[in-house]
C-alpha cells in the first residue's frame, strides 16, 4: 500500500528548498537550506537530512513518505547523477540521488531542475492538459523542461533540454558558466541582466540611476527598480535581454511546435519590461507556418512551489517499500 506523502527537493544554485507533498499535490510543510552554504557535499546533506527530518517529525509524517523526488542542475534522470554543474559547489559527477536515498532510507528519483518545475507546471500549472511546451526558468542561469506528446524529453542520455546553452552570440560572445562563449544563459538570466548593466554604463555615457550603485554589485534588481522609477537606460536593458529571449524562443519553436512556452523564474517578476520585448521578437522572428499558435505565459505557481511540486511527482514513481 502507497504511503500518503513524498518529499520534493529543489535544488538551486543559492537556496535548496524542500516540502512534505500529498496526492492531491498540496505542499503539507516547506523550508529552505543555504545550497552554498557547504564547500563539502557531505555536510550540506547532512544539514538537508536534518531539517528535513525536523519538518517530517513536526508534521507527524515520519514512516509516511513513500520517496523522494529531487530537481537539480545537471541532475541526470537515468543515472541518478549530478554532473560538473556550473552553479553549484561542488565539481565533478556527484551520485545525488543513492546518497541521498541511503541517508534517508528512502527511494529517490532525481532530475534536471527545470525539467522538475516542468512537471509541476503540466500538474498543477499553466500548463495543465497541455502536451506540448516548453518551460524556461529564469533565475541564476536559463534552465528549460521539454515537453512533447505529453513526455518529458530527456534524450539518449538523460541531458536533453539544455536551451540556455544554445549559442546566441557567435560573435564576441560572452564567457558562460559552463566555459563556452555565447549562451544563451550568459544574457537571459538575472545574472546576465547585471552583465548587461555592467557593460552598458561601461561603454555608454548616458544618464542613468544605475550609475548611482557600486558597479561591481549591480543586480537585475536593481536594475528593474531603476527601470520602474522610469530611466531609459535600464528599460533598455530589459528591451535588450527580452529581444535575444524572444529570439531564441522564435527558433526553439522551429523542433517542437510547442502550444506555450511557459517562463518561470525571479526574472519573470519585471513584468510587461521583460515580456513585451519578448513577444515582439518572437513574432517578428518566428517562422511563417508558426505565427499566431504559440502562447508565451508566465507561471502560476509559487515561486518554489513549481519545482518542489514538479521533483515531489517523481517520488510516486518509486516502488512501494514495505
Amino acid at each position: 500500500m502507497a504511503k500518503p506523502y513524498v518529499i520534493g527537493i529543489d535544488m538551486g544554485g543559492t537556496n535548496t528548498a524542500f516540502g512534505i507533498v500529498d496526492a492531491r499535490g498540496n505542499v503539507i510543510a516547506s523550508d529552505s537550506i543555504k545550497t552554498v552554504k557547504h564547500a563539502d557535499i557531505n555536510d550540506y546533506i547532512d544539514e538537508l537530512h536534518t531539517e528535513i527530518t525536523r519538518v517530517i517529525t513536526a508534521n507527524d509524517a515520519a514512516g509516511k513518505i513513500q520517496g523522494i523526488g529531487i530537481g537539480a542542475p545537471n541532475a541526470n534522470y537515468y543515472t541518478g547523477i549530478i554532473e560538473d554543474a556550473p552553479n553549484l559547489p561542488w565539481k565533478g559527477p556527484i551520485p545525488f540521488a543513492n546518497m541521498i536515498s541511503e541517508k534517508f532510507g528512502i527511494p529517490c528519483i532525481i532530475t534536471n531542475d527545470a525539467n522538475a518545475a516542468a512537471i509541476g507546471e503540466m500538474t498543477y500549472g499553466a500548463a495543465r492538459g497541455m502536451k506540448d511546451f516548453i518551460m524556461i526558468t529564469l533565475g541564476t542561469g536559463v534552465g528549460s523542461g521539454i515537453v512533447i506528446n505529453g513526455q518529458m524529453v530527456y534524450g539518449h542520455d538523460g541531458f536533453a533540454g539544455e536551451l540556455g546553452h544554445v549559442i546566441v552570440k557567435r560573435t564576441n560572445g560572452r564567457v558562460c558558466g559552463c566555459g563556452r562563449t555565447g549562451c544563451l544563459e550568459a544574457y537571459c538570466s538575472a545574472t546576465g541582466v547585471a552583465r548587461t548593466a555592467r557593460e552598458f554604463l561601461e561603454i555608454r555615457d548616458d544618464e542613468s540611476k544605475l550609475r548611482n550603485y557600486d558597479i561591481e554589485s549591480i543586480t537585475s534588481k536593481d536594475v528593474y527598480d531603476c527601470a520602474i522609477a522610469g530611466d531609459k537606460l535600464a528599460k533598455e536593458i530589459f528591451d535588450y535581454t527580452g529581444t535575444i529571449l524572444g529570439e531564441a524562443l522564435a527558433d526553439f519553436t522551429a523542433f517542437s511546435s510547442p502550444e506555450a512556452f511557459v517562463l518561470f523564474g525571479g526574472l519573470t517578476k519585471s513584468g510587461d519590461l521583460i515580456m513585451n520585448p519578448i513577444k515582439e521578437a518572437y513574432e517578428k522572428n518566428v517562422l511563417g507556418i508558426y505565427k499566431g499558435k504559440t502562447k508565451i505565459m508566465l507561471s502560476e505557481m509559487k515561486e518554489s512551489d513549481a519545482a518542489i511540486l514538479g521533483a515531489s511527482a517523481l517520488g510516486w514513481e518509486v516502488k512501494d517499500t514495505d
